[in-house]
């Protein structure tokens, strides 16, 4: 499009790619593309050119005069050359020259770039391929639809940015070159385009057309003047150029904004975008981006942004500064895949089926990764981002890795840091003292590790694996850094032996642990303090393992008559997945002796029993529902189907691998687990008063806080209907049968019929405060939230959608996040306005307006993106 807008599409509108049906009408002015015509396109491929041209091809005509080197042909007459096709009524052609001229509605036509050009009169050289054309309605990039599909009459884009246009005069210089004057260009094919740019002279060349002094049309209104533009004709290629400028209005504290972006295309493969957004109350925002894609799953994305805020001071309050920077990248490099080598599997199969189960030889992979962020602060990104959930979260997680796999090992290098926000930042309402915020920062730099999947042992049956780790870590908090790097050594072998007897599924393990730590910690028991004290004593951790899990035969009946069959109109299938698991932990005697990095160092004590059942109800279709192969759906379903009453006229036997399987979905699934611990006190390694977190609780359930001994976890409940191919809910939940409460309860619903939507959802937490261990005035940590979803249409329907989604703070009745969005399309543009609410306390409470206005296969203005839509 023009130099503000030929960079990527970074809109969040959209509009569809399949042109319209072509209108019929006479149009009232030639100066308005048109549609190019309802003749078919040859399919002919393009003809590489020769010394000696070939002659032309003459086809359908009336009458046929002259001789030798200059003939004249009249009627509808069809002449081809070099993948080119001209229709008129009157044709004439000189061999020595290659002149071709013809008059009378001409039609020329191209294979090689789909060129399409309707004109009165024109003349055409076969040698050097160039023409002049008057009163010209072309095209480049159009196609007609496949007959059968959508219609042979219906036109569709051979390329995401089809060109359209007209001229009084087009002048073709060479065999994709065109000089059109006093004309428009458009990718609106329609009578009545949307958009159009015109220009007295438009040049055509190098897959992009320019022009000086354009004007650009909306919906037939001239709106904007353009010293310099340029249109794209080819979807591979990007242009660089300026972005639209972005306007938005905000809320008082941050005033309006107004910003602009610069788009670089490197080359197929990286693209970089850079810009800045200035708050008129508030200051600039500096922002970039660069991205690549390589082979396979190669790629690179780096972002980042940075706020110099003047700072405001809130009504009644006291001066808020939310300076900050963010940079995020993204990367990964697969060094090398050897794909599975099936040649010896594929002989053993040839001279002995009964082998055909043989897995082939494990796939070789080394790859290298890296997901990094670096925040500034989090103030800056609660205040300034545009994402409710990334403006709520106090995690920043950045991870660099290299991992090398063969034949079920792996080894690899790691190292990572965490960023948590441990305390928000408060201003007291009434002495205006601002607390700061308070974060923890863990290293791991770096952590080498071997790890192996499961390996049969000789012929024994048996099975061993192993995990092992040598790391460098680092922890910092408020009033607590960890001296320099400690390290930790970490290694745990393990043999099993896996049986499998009449159904029954059962894999006994036994295990042992050693961890060697450089440092310690000094007894939380010994020391009254919220933070830890660190000992510069060295210590040594082990453990016995043992694991028995027990998973008994699927218990299952079909109801295929009487009540369940009259009330659901369907066979029902019910089943019942049992699950029983012991595993006892022996010898970490020195548990609060351990400082606290990850997961390897809340292991503890335990003596626990695990029990739960799984239990699922799947529908047959009904019976007017046709059957499908066997192999396109999910085992269960398939196993109903083979185990249930014919349906359809056919037969369905569990032992013919040919049977059909005549439709069924899973209804129901409903998970009820729990664990009873033998030893309630996890080897003495619980305080009392304290927040305690183990391994075996973390692992079971989100909330994994333990202030006190405990016989018996909290219920935990996962139910998930599916009450139609249109709705679900799920309700999950933790129940604490000891305190009467529930601990955990959410639920999800989400309904979608034709192009409407809804979704809900409900949050409550219940867990203990942070009183249990870092002093503050709260014994739980209780949330009530909700959101509610609901809107008609998606971003690439016609017409008008609508679509407004809320997130409320139900213990304070606020809503913390709020948004309504509407978005019309017409026909190549769409517009969208969005309003957006943030109350997110003392940190944030500002509202304001998006927009972004969107030409089809062209580019976006404005400053609502995609990741931030509600559809």
């Amino acid at each position: 499009m023009f130099a503000m807008l030929n960079g990527q599409h970074l809109a969040a509108q959209q509009v569809t790619t399949p042109a319209p049906v072509a209108d019929t009408r006479d149009l009232p002015t030639r100066d308005l593309p048109e549609d190019p015509g309802t003749a078919r396109y040859p399919v002919a491929q393009p003809v590489p050119v020769k010394d000696d041209p070939a002659d032309i091809v003459l086809g359908d005509y009336d009458t046929l005069s002259g001789g030798g080197n200059h003939w004249v042909a009249d009627g509808r007459v069809t002449a081809k050359y070099r993948g080119h096709t001209v229709q008129a009524d009157h044709i004439e052609y000189d061999r020595d020259t290659g002149d071709v001229t013809a008059t009378g509605h001409l039609v020329e036509t191209s294979s090689v770039n789909m060129e399409h050009i309707l004109a009165s009169h024109g003349t055409m050289n076969v040698k050097t391929e160039t023409g002049r054309f008057y009163d010209v309605t072309g095209s480049v990039g159009v196609r007609p639809a496949p007959p059968g599909k959508t219609g042979s009459q219906r036109m569709v884009y051979a390329n995401d940015n089809p060109f359209l246009f007209t001229g009084k005069l087009v002048v073709k210089t060479g065999p994709e070159t065109y000089d059109i004057y006093e004309g428009t260009v458009t990718s609106c094919q329609l009578p009545h385009p949307d958009w159009l740019l015109s220009s007295a002279k438009f040049h055509v060349e190098d897959d992009e057309a320019r022009a000086k002094n354009s004007i650009f049309h909306l919906m037939n209104i001239p709106v904007l003047y353009l010293p310099y533009v340029t249109h794209p004709l080819n979807a591979d290629s990007r242009e660089s150029g300026i972005l639209i400028p972005e306007v938005g209005i905000n809320s008082a504290s941050k005033g309006n904004t107004v910003g602009e972006q610069v788009y670089w295309a490197i080359n197929r493969s990286t693209d970089v975008t850079a810009g800045a957004i200035y708050y008129s109350a508030r200051g600039y925002e500096e922002s970039g981006t660069l991205r690549y894609r390589g082979l396979g799953s190669d790629l690179l994305k780096a972002h980042f942004s940075a706020l110099q805020d003047r700072g405001y001071t809130p009504p009644g309050g006291t001066y808020i500064n939310q300076s900050g920077q963010d940079v995020t990248f993204l990367g990964r490099r697969d060094f090398l895949t050897q794909g599975e080598t099936e040649t010896a599997t594929q002989t053993t199969i040839q001279t002995d089926p009964t082998k055909a189960a043989i897995q082939p030889v494990p796939a070789v992979q080394t790859r290298a990764v890296a997901d990094l962020e670096y925040l500034s602060s989090f103030p800056y990104r609660e205040a300034f981002s545009t994402n409710f959930n990334q403006a709520v979260s106090s995690d920043v997680v950045s991870t660099i890795f290299g991992t090398h796999e063969w034949d079920g090992f792996a080894a690899s290098v790691e190292g990572d840091r965490y960023q948590g926000e441990k305390r928000v930042q408060s201003v007291n309402a009434t002495t205006g003292v601002v607390t700061p915020e308070q974060q923890v920062h863990i290293f791991h730099a770096p952590a080498l590790e071997f790890t192996t999947d499961d390996h049969t042992l000789g012929s024994t049956g048996l099975e061993w694996n192993l995990d092992s780790s040598a790391t460098g870590l680092k922890r910092a908090q408020p009033n607590f850094v960890t001296s320099g790097i400690m390290e930790r050594l970490d290694i745990r072998p393990e043999l099993a032996y896996p049986l499998r007897l009449d159904g029954w599924h059962i894999r006994s393990s036994v295990a042992v642990r050693d961890t060697f730590y450089s440092r310690s910690r000094i007894p939380a028991n010994e020391v009254v303090s919220p933070v830890p004290v660190e000992s510069t004593n060295s210590l040594n951790r082990a453990d016995f393992e043992t694991q028995v899990e027990f998973r008994p035969p699927v218990l299952e009946r079909t109801f295929d008559s009487g009540f369940m069959k009259r009330l659901l109109k369907h066979d029902v299938k019910h089943t019942i997945e049992p699950e029983v698991t012991y595993r006892y932990v022996s010898g970490i005697g020195n548990f609060q002796h351990v400082l606290r990095f990850d997961t390897v160092d809340v292991m503890s004590d335990t003596n626990e029993v695990e029990y739960g059942a799984t239990q699922r109800l799947y529908l047959r279709r009904k019976e007017s529902q046709p059957c499908r192969a066997p192999g396109t759906g999910a085992d269960a379903n398939e196993m109903f189907a083979a185990a249930g009453s014919p349906a359809d006229d056919t037969e369905v036997n569990g032992t013919d691998p040919n049977a059909k399987v005549c439709g069924n979905r899973e209804w129901i699934s409903w998970r009820l687990t729990q664990k009873a611990f033998i030893d309630p006190s996890f080897g003495g390694a619980i305080v009392d008063g304290r927040r305690n977190i183990f391994d075996t609780t973390l692992s079971f359930s989100g909330i994994a806080f333990l202030t006190e001994p405990r016989q018996i976890t909290p219920l935990v409940s996962r139910l998930l209907i599916r009450t139609s191919e249109k709705t679900d809910v799920e309700w999950d939940f933790d129940y604490d049968a000891g305190a009467k409460k529930f601990t955990a309860n959410n639920i999800y619903m989400d309904v979608h019929e034709g192009p409407a939507f809804a979704g809900f959802s409900y949050a409550r937490l219940t867990a203990p405060g942070r009183s249990y261990s870092d002093g503050i005035l709260s014994a739980d940590s209780n949330f009530s939230q909700m959101r509610v979803l609901g809107g008609y249409g998606k971003p690439t329907k016609a017409g008008l959608s609508m679509a407004a989604s809320a997130a409320i703070d139900l213990n304070l009745g606020t809503v913390q996040y709020g948004a309504v969005q509407a978005s019309y399309n017409w026909n190549c543009c769409g517009l969208s306005i969005e309003y957006t609410k943030f109350e997110l306390g003392t940190a944030r409470n500002d509202g304001g307006y998006k927009f972004n206005f969107t030409l089809a296969n062209i580019g976006t203005a404005g400053n609502l993106r995609r990741a931030v839509q509600l559809f």
